[in-house]
């Protein structure tokens, strides 16, 4: 998904540019549908040249619109091509009408939908609902939707698929499981998080030729960000580079029973670069931890007083890892919240902080969903309904940055726009990731980066060696095989 845009929108923000595009440019509606038609033909011809046999399944709106145009495109091309219709054709108006028109023009008559016509597609295409859905999916819709998933062929959805919340990237009633989608003027941030990825495919994307101006009237919902594009955050060093240079990580973390999770966030500091890495930790840990990475100075702590040294010495702090829910974690975290050093609150101690709220803006937090669901008192259902305005929430009752974990992480602060991080897979689903990932935002802060960087560079890097530790496969990938890539990613 290299080549999508920066800029991502919500589906009310999309009708603005189509409005603005007709109104305000004097581009005309049918020579936007014409243009998508266009530009999704070319793309999945290219994707199954070899499909003979094409089923566009369209709806009566917009979105089929679209569909009619690549009916009759791929006709044109010698495709032997079926038009199924869901919803009453009767109900075909303006410009959709007119292309449903042109399609019988070149001998393709519309059919009502059945199962059986999908039995023999090589491929499927999904033109049935568009942005404009605002209730979940029921009837007849319901059912082709259901049909289509169970069908052998692949499936390539225009703009979104079916059943999906553009915004939100939530599934209303059911959604097309597509194997690529394309999105067209602007890049649907549902798309990309939640069960978007999921349902999405591989994404393409498409502006129609629309003009430039069209996109500064226009505010963007989030901003996509990836590996590419935090890499100027991580410049060459220089010569005459010595660790005092490059910062003071103290990791605090380990109760009894949880060594991993606080050795794996202190081995991922001093990956990512940082100078100096400390860790405190139960003493029953210290030496084993210190066998095994003797580059982490591992301090045995018992008492929070024994922290005050430690911290003297830090540039930055990461509570959570392996922290616990008992009393040396509440303690560790009641010292820890008295300084005045940025913070990276991870795990346990987001889970202590959820029972006694508190707000600081230089901190970062970085709950997943479930996590996320204590911090604001809710049901996890209710932070994956909308994650968009789940970690915007969190952000105005805990300040600082936040990262809401997750398929397209999210990134917020309270002046800027949301960001997102389309890298990543499921293979990372496994324990010890989040652990990882706390490592590399502190590093980066110790580093001199700000919070709101450290904290996008550091989920892309996180994300982009996921990716590259699933080259031999996603199941069966640990937290530590991210180790040497991002040794390699924080060296572009």
């Amino acid at each position: 998904m290299s080549n999508l845009p920066r800029n991502l929108y919500t589906a009310t923000q999309v009708r603005e540019l189509d409005r603005q595009a007709i109104e305000e440019q004097g581009i005309a509606g049918l020579e936007l549908m014409e243009k998508a038609g266009e530009a999704a033909c070319e793309i999945f011809t290219k994707i199954w040249f070899n499909a003979w046999r094409v089923v566009v399944v369209c709806g009566v709106g917009n979105n089929g619109g679209d569909g009619y145009v690549i009916a009759r495109l791929a006709q044109q091309l010698d495709k032997n091509v079926v038009l199924l219709q869901v919803g009453d054709h009767r109900n075909l108006s303006g410009d959709v009408k007119a292309c449903a028109e042109k399609l019988l023009e070149v001998g393709v008559k519309p059919e009502i939908f059945s199962i059986d016509k999908l039995e023999q597609a090589d491929v499927i295409i999904d033109a049935m609902l568009g942005t404009g859905l605002d209730r979940d999916v029921s009837g007849d819709y319901l059912s082709a939707i259901s049909a289509i998933n169970n069908a052998a062929a692949p499936v390539f959805a225009v703009d979104v698929p079916s059943g999906l919340d553009a915004d939100t990237g939530r599934v209303m009633g059911g959604a097309i499981e597509a194997h690529s989608t394309v999105s067209f003027i602007g890049l649907k941030q549902g798309l990309l998080t939640g069960e978007g990825p999921t349902h999405s495919g591989h994404v393409y994307f498409n502006d129609l030729d629309v003009p430039d101006a069209i996109y500064n009237a226009v505010p963007v919902s989030s901003c996509r960000i990836d590996s590419n594009s935090q890499k100027k955050y991580l410049p060459r060093r220089k010569s005459a580079a010595h660790k005092g240079r490059y910062g003071h990580v103290l990791i605090v973390g380990g109760d009894k029973g949880f060594a991993g999770a606080a050795r794996m966030a202190s081995e991922a500091a001093g990956r990512t670069g940082s100078g100096l890495v400390s860790l405190a930790t139960r003493q029953q840990h210290a030496v084993q931890i210190a066998m095994t990475r003797p580059e982490i100075m591992v301090h045995a702590v018992e008492k929070s007083n024994q922290l005050d040294s430690l911290i003297e010495r830090a540039s930055v702090i990461a509570i959570g890892p392996g922290l616990g829910q008992r009393g040396w974690g509440q303690k560790m975290l009641s010292a820890i919240l008295k300084t005045s050093l940025p913070l990276v609150i991870d795990a346990d101690a987001l889970n202590l902080i959820a029972e006694q709220p508190s707000k600081r803006d230089n901190w970062i937090l970085t709950p997943h969903p479930v996590e996320a669901a204590r911090l604001l008192n809710c049901l996890v259902d209710d932070i994956l309904l909308d994650r968009f305005a789940a970690v915007t929430e969190l952000q105005k009752q805990y300040g600082g940055v936040v990262i809401l974990k997750g398929a397209g992480t999210l990134i917020t602060t309270e002046a800027e726009c949301i960001s997102l991080c389309d890298q990543g897979n499921p293979g990372m689903a496994t324990g010890g990731m989040g652990d990882v990932l706390t490592g590399i935002v502190a590093s980066l802060i110790a580093q001199g980066c700000g919070l709101k960087v450290a904290a996008e560079t550091a989920v892309c890097i996180h994300a982009n060696a996921g990716d590259l530790a699933a080259v031999n496969g996603q199941r069966g990938m640990l937290a530590m095989d991210l180790m040497p890539e991002i040794r390699t990613l924080v060296n572009p």
